[in-house]
Parts: structure tokens; C-alpha cells; sequence
């Protein structure tokens, strides 16, 4: 890509388009893939039918839907023309939907068949039409009804500048309050060229996309990243349920995957690490270091065949991965790589490629990227990280006071992690600042550490940790269904047999993790959390519904 290509999508695009016209861009799986040529005719066509809607450069559309071609096609339409594109999280309640669109001004929704329903009813002071993005077709409308053309062209030129916001997202915090991140072009264009300089996308890579397209972390590296490089997406259509996915990969063979820390960290307890441990004699043997590296070879092989074979970059992000996890991503030479960022940011901030991993670290700062650590404690060197540079936001929508608490009058922005570079500048994040418990003795303890000891132990699904009333409480989500398949023998003895079992599950935990850390940040109390915890669309729990 030439150097003075501008940063917009429909710069990206043109020169792509000039480049692997002919070459697949996107696809739901099973089907036959568009071309490049053939998405830029459907993105000019949609173009025109906005047009019809009345929507114009600055207007507000609405994307709620499951990733497949069309949401490409209609973001593309959206900020081709000037106007800002809303995705939407699929998760997203209908009156946290009708609060957003509100809020941003919305005219036009693109939405799935099967997110309709959360649009039912549902009425703003902008909102004039409802669009089935599967053919375009408007389904609802206060004004009138036009008809999607295929063979339609855009009735104006258009103009994108690097500086014009592409689009809002609205976060879904582990803090609250949903805010509108508003990016420009320049920001996510430059993001996806950082993601090219970690790792070089070729136009024979095939992107798998199982992550929302709404979330910035797969909507920057899993479509313009693909689009700047000329490689083709493979879309679902649908959530990716193990009865879906594992076809897909072996249908697609995909050479790029995106995930988040628990997708990689439920396939190795459930599936790797059993087999480890099931066995007295195996579990002895797989202690010696030696023996566990020859094991977890052999199980990264069958791990690549499960994944299609083809696999040479598995990208984790949005959170941190567990260790144990990565050791094994590492000894297995599984081709992973860690970024770390924020929606805020486009999202990449830092990332290392599988060519050169960092056990819990996310790899060096991004190139163009300025990061360092304020208020650093003399002890750890540990403290705030701070970035700035052509990444970082326009501000949040309609929250100037919001925008300027977080981002300094030279550019800085207060990411709220906690951090610390290494001597050869790899950064190691060890949690937000707000997560962040300072006891009565004035040492400050992460309750990330403490939940990655205790999601080693057998059973658990996830665990949060907080305070109350000055004791450390490990709330531990157990799988049931596991346990209960497990102790089954003692169904006869006791009528609650899987409760019985996490009982002595809850007090053995305590013992387990006071083992593990210092003793500022032993656990008082475990208590078994019955549910799943409310969690973002990276898999983050939602910290503040529990604290």
C-alpha cells in the first residue's frame, strides 16, 4: 500500500479495488464469495438506496445486526458517503437500543431478521425507517417506502477527509454508563495499518469472523485490516456455537482468527487439560516441565487440525489471557498473538506477533503510537498508561466534560490500566485502576491476579473478585453440569448431590488460592456464584453490577 494513500475507507478501498478486483472479499460461510469488485457495485447500490432514504454526509445510521457480508456492505455505504455509522451490539436490550439511537440522532437502521423483534415498538425523534440488511428491504417506515436496486448508482460524488468521524460506538463497559466513542477515519485507517506492521495480511489470508462486527477490536482488525490487504472475511451469519464454528473452520481453513482470551481458555479446560489430569499417571508425569512441553506439543497439533490446519495467526484480545493458558499457547507453538488497546483508541495501542510472544505481556508499543506510565510506583514501576497519538479519539458524542476528564490539552489519553514496560519495552498490563483494591495497610491489591489463580482450579468457569467491608470475597461461578457428570456415583447418597460437591468445592478453593498469593491477597470468604456474570462483548465482566 502506497505510503500516500489517504486515510479514509474509501481511499483503502479504491486502491484495493484497483489492485484484487477480481480476488473473494466476503463471504457467509457455504456460500459463494463476493469479489471485490462485485462488493464495491452492491456498496455503490446502497449508496443510492440511502440516498433515497433521505440520509446525507453527518447523518446518523444504525447497524444492529449478526455479522454477515451485508453489515460490510452497509458500513461501507454508510461512511462512503460521508454520513456516520452506529453499530450496535446484538446484545444490547431494546431500551438500551431506543436510549442509543436517541441519543445519536439515528435515521435509519440496518437490522438482522432476527434482531427485528428488539426494534418492535420502538420510536425516536429521528428515527424515520427500518432496513432488513439481508436484502436491504425496508420493513418499516414514517415516511415512504423505497425499493433497493441493485444495479442502482449514487446520484453525488462524495468526499471523505481523514478528520470526518466514521463512526459511533457506544461502549459496554466494565464501568457503566455506556458513552459514544466518536472515531474518525484517520483513527481506524491508521489502527488497521498497525495491525498490518504486527502482522502482514496477504490477499490469500481467510479471516474467520466470530466477534461481533459492532466491537471496534474486530470491526478495525477483522474488516478494514482485510479490506486494506485484499484478503477475504468468512462470516457465520449466526452466534458462533461449537455446533456452527467447528464445520466453518474446517469448511474455511482459516488463516486468521480473532478472539478474546475466553474462547482459547474454555477449549483448554474443558478439552486440553482433562486429559492431562484425568489419569494418576499422566497427571504425575505432566509435572516434570520436560514432559509437559512433549505434551503440549502433541495437543497443539490436534488443536491446529480442530482450527482448519491453516491457522497462522490467532489474535487474542479484550482482556488478559490467563497465564497457564498462554504457557500452554507458547509450549504448544500455537500460532497466537496478544494486542492490547481500547475502543477509545481504535482499539491497538501495543500487540506482538505469534513469530515472537511474550509470556503476559501485549508486546511493544504500535509504531506511531506514544505510550508511557504516570505516577509510577519507585518499587514495581507500575502505574497509569497514557497514549496519544493518530489513533485516539475525536472525544465521546454530546460528553465534552467526559472527553476532557479523559483526555489531556497535549493529547494524552488516561486509558485507567495499570502498567509497566520491561526493559526491552514490552508492556505488561496488571488491571484498571478502578479495579484496583488498596487494603487498610496501604498495599494495593489486583484482583486479576487473584482470579487467574482461581480460575486454575477445577470446575471453575470464571470468578470475580471485591471487596466488602475490608475482606477480599471471591465470587466463583462452578460449571454444574460438569460437576454433576463428574459425581454422579453419589447420586444415591445425597438428594443435592452437584450442591453438596460445590460446597466442598467453595471451601477447598479458599485453601487452594491463600496457598497461591501473598498474604494481602488471600480470600476471607468464596462465595458460589450461581449464574453467568454480565459481561461486555470482549468477555469482560461487568465489575460494576457486582461492587
Amino acid at each position: 500500500m502506497e505510503n500516500n494513500t489517504m486515510l479514509t475507507f474509501p481511499a483503502f478501498f479504491a486502491t484495493t479495488l484497483s489492485r484484487y478486483g477480481t480476488r473473494d472479499a466476503l463471504a457467509l460461510v457455504g456460500k459463494t464469495p463476493l469479489t471485490y469488485n462485485e462488493t464495491s457495485n452492491r456498496i455503490k447500490a446502497a449508496i443510492a438506496f440511502l440516498e433515497k432514504l433521505g440520509i446525507e454526509p453527518g447523518d446518523k445510521v444504525a447497524i444492529l445486526s449478526t455479522n454477515q457480508p451485508n453489515w460490510a456492505v452497509a458500513y461501507f455505504a454508510i461512511t462512503f458517503m460521508g454520513a456516520i455509522a452506529v453499530p450496535l451490539l446484538p446484545e444490547f436490550l431494546p431500551v438500551e437500543i431506543a436510549a442509543l439511537l436517541e441519543h445519536s440522532e439515528t435515521k435509519v437502521v440496518f437490522a438482522s431478521e432476527g434482531l427485528l423483534s428488539k426494534l418492535v415498538g420502538l420510536t425516536t425523534d429521528y428515527l424515520l425507517e427500518v432496513v432488513k440488511i439481508e436484502d436491504f428491504s425496508v420493513v418499516r417506515s414514517f415516511e415512504y417506502w423505497p425499493v433497493f436496486d441493485p444495479e442502482a448508482k449514487p446520484s453525488y460524488e462524495y468526499t471523505v477527509e481523514e478528520n470526518d468521524i466514521a463512526a459511533i460506538i457506544y461502549t459496554s463497559g466494565t464501568t457503566g454508563k455506556p458513552k459514544g466513542v466518536m472515531l474518525t477515519h484517520r483513527n481506524i485507517c491508521f489502527d488497521a495499518v498497525q495491525g498490518y506492521e504486527i502482522q502482514r495480511i496477504l490477499a490469500t489470508d481467510r479471516f474467520l469472523s466470530i466477534l461481533p462486527l459492532s466491537h471496534t477490536y474486530e470491526n478495525t482488525l477483522g474488516l478494514i485490516l482485510p479490506m486494506y490487504s485484499g484478503a477475504c472475511v468468512y462470516y457465520l451469519g449466526k452466534p458462533p456455537t461449537p455446533a456452527l464454528l467447528l464445520p466453518a473452520l474446517l469448511e474455511v481453513r482459516p488463516t486468521t482468527i480473532l478472539t478474546v482470551p475466553l474462547i482459547i481458555e474454555k477449549i483448554f479446560r474443558s478439552k486440553i487439560l482433562p486429559a492431562f489430569t484425568e489419569k494418576k499417571t499422566v497427571s504425575l508425569l505432566y509435572k516434570i516441565p520436560a514432559v509437559r512441553k512433549v505434551l503440549h506439543r502433541v495437543a497443539g497439533k490436534k488443536l491446529m487440525e480442530t482450527f482448519g490446519g491453516q491457522l497462522t495467526f490467532f489474535g487474542v484480545g479484550g482482556a488478559k489471557l490467563n497465564k497457564t493458558v498462554e504457557r500452554f499457547l507458547i509450549e504448544s507453538r500455537f500460532p497466537y498473538a496478544v494486542g492490547y488497546g481500547m475502543t477509545e483508541c481504535a482499539p491497538l495501542l501495543a500487540g506482538f506477533n505469534p513469530q515472537h510472544p511474550v509470556l503476559q505481556s501485549t508486546g511493544p508499543r504500535c509504531v506511531g503510537v506514544e505510550l508511557k506510565i504516570m505516577n509510577s510506583d519507585p518499587r514495581s514501576g507500575e502505574g497509569e498508561i497514557w497514549a496519544r497519538g493518530p489513533n485516539v479519539m475525536k472525544g465521546y458524542y454530546k460528553e465534552p466534560t467526559l472527553t476532557s476528564d479523559l483526555i489531556t490539552p497535549d493529547g494524552w489519553l488516561k486509558t485507567g490500566d495499570l502498567g509497566a514496560f520491561d526493559g526491552s519495552g514490552n508492556l505488561f498490563i496488571r488491571g484498571r485502576v478502578k479495579s484496583m483494591i488498596v487494603r487498610s495497610n496501604g498495599e494495593n491489591v489486583y484482583p486479576e491476579d487473584i482470579e487467574s489463580v482461581i480460575n486454575n482450579f477445577r470446575h471453575v468457569v470464571e470468578s470475580l473478585v471485591i471487596e466488602q467491608k475490608g475482606k477480599l470475597i471471591a465470587l466463583v461461578h462452578f460449571n454444574q453440569e460438569e460437576i454433576e457428570l463428574r459425581y454422579q456415583y453419589l447420586k444415591n447418597e445425597f438428594a443435592n448431590y452437584a450442591d453438596q460437591k460445590i460446597e466442598e468445592l467453595r471451601m477447598e478453593l479458599q485453601e487452594y488460592v491463600n496457598a497461591r498469593v501473598n498474604k494481602f491477597s488471600q480470600v476471607q470468604l468464596v462465595i458460589a456464584q450461581p449464574d453467568p456474570f454480565q459481561k461486555t462483548a470482549t468477555q469482560k465482566i461487568k465489575r460494576f453490577m457486582y461492587t
